[in-house]
């Protein structure tokens, strides 16, 4: 999509029952291709009538979606996940122009989209639970598992399509019927979703809500129909969710933030550390929250890991994604967030933190940042203990093992944290003694659809990915039947 005036913009209108909704909201909001700040399209701000109109539809469709067969909604699954690939370069190139992602990033989103739909079809024909039988004299007993109902999902803007996906796929497979809000920042790759998806996926069953957290999103978690809300974004916005959810006692599924640390042993190898780092630090311009940002280095080798994270972060092309392959980092989504970034940045020099490498934003069009390594940094300063979500790296020293896990574990966050090591016993000891939902060794920010992903403490509750995420979006129900 090219850069268009304002004036020109296409519209962006809710999908609702299968279909194009205006919906009865007044006002718009500008798209931003975040590499050149150019409006690209302009969206519906949707009402607290808007989410009515659409629980109402998905209400609807849930009493004949839910009487499906998981044959049936695996047949679903599968077809959306054959659209979506055969459509994946132009999702691409629109991820891309909307979230600032190389396209090469941008198509692995895609892969990981058609990824997830496609497990999600197979784990739901084969799903685990206790057998059936007469746990007491002449009874028998089973277990049932049901779809909740109507889920709101509220995804963010740093992974729109996949994290969509990521809802999708299990809540639908589940048999529950989903309106869905996207960031108002990165809606392009969503409304798109739908419409491909809409002589796939039965009306009512997926529906789309554009617009902003305070409206929408509290719209969606105070409604009463709505069975679950699942949310992806910041602490502050589970936070949010989470208290207009609690009247109501409807089920919260979260994901999210996190500060991720690097424990790097004397004995690793520090070249795969600096490309691990440079991909999972870096990558997505950090706007991660798993990306590996903090890193914890065993003293005797801290210069010279830091002289490969600075040749590393010197090496990467860092440019708008339109401009080749070889891109390999593109700007962070906003200009609101860019200057986040940089004021982190800002007062962790005042704290007398140095930049080794970067250190703050290009002269240059759109909201890019430089892929900084920070190094002299104090004890407790802001920049190891709060979410940058931006290309910046802390490096930190520890004297010993211990030493690292308890620097490891002093963070609020607890969603993934990665260890470094040719020591065979620490590589299997270490992960047990870490407070995270995720544990890498020698590798950081693999993802495998099968296995689940979600955090601890503040990272919130309730797992992504895997048979786990069936359960999240599933209900268990006991049968008893006395035939005595």
């Amino acid at each position: 999509m090219s850069a268009l005036p304002a004036s020109n913009a296409p519209l962006l209108l809710h999908m609702v029952g299968g279909r194009s909704v205006a919906g009865s909201g007044t006002s718009t909001h500008p798209v931003v291709n975040p590499a050149t700040g150019a409006v690209i399209a302009r969206a519906t701000n949707g009402t607290a009538e808007d989410v009515d109109q659409a629980v109402a539809v998905a209400t609807t469709a849930f009493a004949a979606w839910r009487r499906t067969t998981p044959a049936e909604r695996a047949d679903v699954l599968l077809r959306a996940a054959g659209v979506v690939e055969e459509n994946g370069d132009e999702l691409a190139r629109l991820e891309s122009a909307n979230a600032g992602k190389p396209l090469a990033l941008a198509r692995e989103d895609v892969a990981g989209t058609v990824d997830t739909l496609r497990f999600m079809a197979g784990a739901v024909r084969a799903q685990q639970s206790l057998a059936a039988g007469d746990y007491l004299a002449g009874k028998t007993s089973m277990i049932v598992r049901e779809p909740v109902g109507v889920v709101a999902a509220i995804t963010p803007w740093n992974y729109p399509l996949l994290t969509a996906a990521w809802k999708i796929g299990p809540i639908l497979a589940a048999g529950n019927t989903c309106v869905l809000k996207p960031s108002e920042q990165t809606p392009l790759t969503t409304i798109r979703l739908a419409e491909l998806l809409a002589d796939v996926v039965p009306p009512g069953v997926l529906n789309i809500i554009l617009g902003e957290g305070p409206v929408v999103g509290e719209a969606l978690a105070t409604h009463p129909d709505v069975a679950l809300v699942s949310v992806t974004g910041s602490v502050r916005s589970g936070q949010a969710v989470a208290r207009a959810a609690s009247d109501s006692l409807k089920r919260v599924h979260l994901e999210l933030g996190g500060k991720a640390p690097v424990i790097v042993f004397a004995d690793a190898d520090l070249d795969a550390v600096a490309d691990g780092i440079a991909f999972a630090g870096f990558g997505n311009s950090g706007q991660d929250c798993g990306a590996a940002c903090r890193v914890l280095v065993e003293e005797s080798v801290h210069d010279a890991l830091v002289e490969r994270l600075v040749a590393r972060a010197e090496a990467l092309v860092v440019g708008d994604p339109v401009e080749g392959e070889a891109v390999e980092m593109g700007p962070l989504v906003s200009e609101a967030h860019r200057d986040s970034v940089v004021g982190f940045l800002e007062r962790a020099y005042a704290e007398g933190v140095r930049a080794a490498a970067g250190g703050g934003a290009p002269d240059r069009s759109g909201f890019f940042v430089s892929p900084t390594v920070l190094v002299d940094i104090p004890a407790d300063a802001e920049c190891v203990r709060q979410e940058i979500f931006g290309p910046v790296v802390t490096v930190e020293t520890f004297a010993d093992e211990e030493a690292a896990v308890a620097a490891a574990n002093d963070t609020a966050y607890g969603l993934a944290a990665s260890v470094w090591t040719g020591n065979a016993r620490r590589a299997a000891a270490l992960p047990g003694r870490l407070d995270f939902g995720t544990v890498w060794v020698n590798d950081h920010l693999s993802f495998a659809t099968e296995m689940p992903w979600g955090g601890f403490k503040a990272s919130g509750y309730g797992r992504d990915l895997s048979a786990y995420a069936l359960d999240d979006y599933s209900r268990t129900k006991h049968v008893m039947v006395n035939h005595g």
